[in-house]
Formats: C-alpha cells, sequence, structure tokens
C-alpha cells in the first residue's frame, strides 16, 4: 500500500477507511463504519467507507473528506501538502494541531527535508 500524506498530516494508509478501500473489503468497511458511528455518535454506513486519500482528486473519498477545510486550501494552492505551503503553519493548521500533535511532527518533519 502506498504511502500517502494527507494535507494536514494525516497518514493516509493508517486510515481505516482508506485501507478498507484499497483492499476493496466490505468486512473492513462494516467494522470501519460501526467503529466511527460510536466514537463520533453518527450514523455512517459500510458504502461511507471509502476514500482513496485525501490526495485524490476523484470522487472516491470519505464524507469529511469533502468539507475538510484544510484539503480546500491545498488543493487550491497546489500544494503536495501543507509542509510545502508558504503559509505553513497557518491558523486552520494550529488548531488541527491542538486535536491532533502527530500531525505537527510528520509535517515540520517534511519541512525541514525541503
Amino acid at each position: 500500500m502506498d504511502k500517502m500524506t494527507a494535507y494536514c498530516g494525516l497518514l493516509c494508509h493508517e486510515c481505516r477507511a482508506f485501507q478498507a478501500t484499497q483492499a476493496d473489503d466490505d468486512k473492513k468497511r462494516a467494522e470501519v463504519a460501526e467503529l466511527w458511528s460510536k466514537e463520533y455518535n453518527t450514523d455512517i454506513k459500510p458504502e461511507d467507507i471509502n476514500c482513496n486519500g485525501c490526495l485524490s482528486r476523484g470522487e472516491v473519498v470519505f464524507n469529511h473528506t469533502r468539507v475538510c477545510e484544510i484539503r480546500k486550501c491545498g488543493m487550491e494552492k497546489g500544494v503536495l501538502n501543507c509542509a510545502h505551503c508558504s503559509d505553513y503553519p497557518c491558523e486552520i493548521l494550529e488548531k488541527f494541531f491542538e486535536m491532533v500533535p502527530a500531525s505537527k511532527k510528520i509535517l515540520d518533519e517534511i519541512r525541514s527535508k525541503l
């Protein structure tokens, strides 16, 4: 499975929706839907668990990916991920890093190698 770093620094290859989609595994989709429905107190169906990753330009992305401000900005700026952005780190990312500090570490590492 190819490694893909989302705009925000999440690793797509570690995402359960991405893994289930790449394996085309309906059992995994059902497991992820059940888990995320409980975790996020919402109703996610197995057919919602389809994603080719945040960087995908196609239609096969998880619902939140379609409305993600970070992804939208990264696509508009045409960057590989936010580490490549001249505005890094922006206010939107700083808020995200409060919830997911591991993403900051990943993007900082990428940026240090640019």
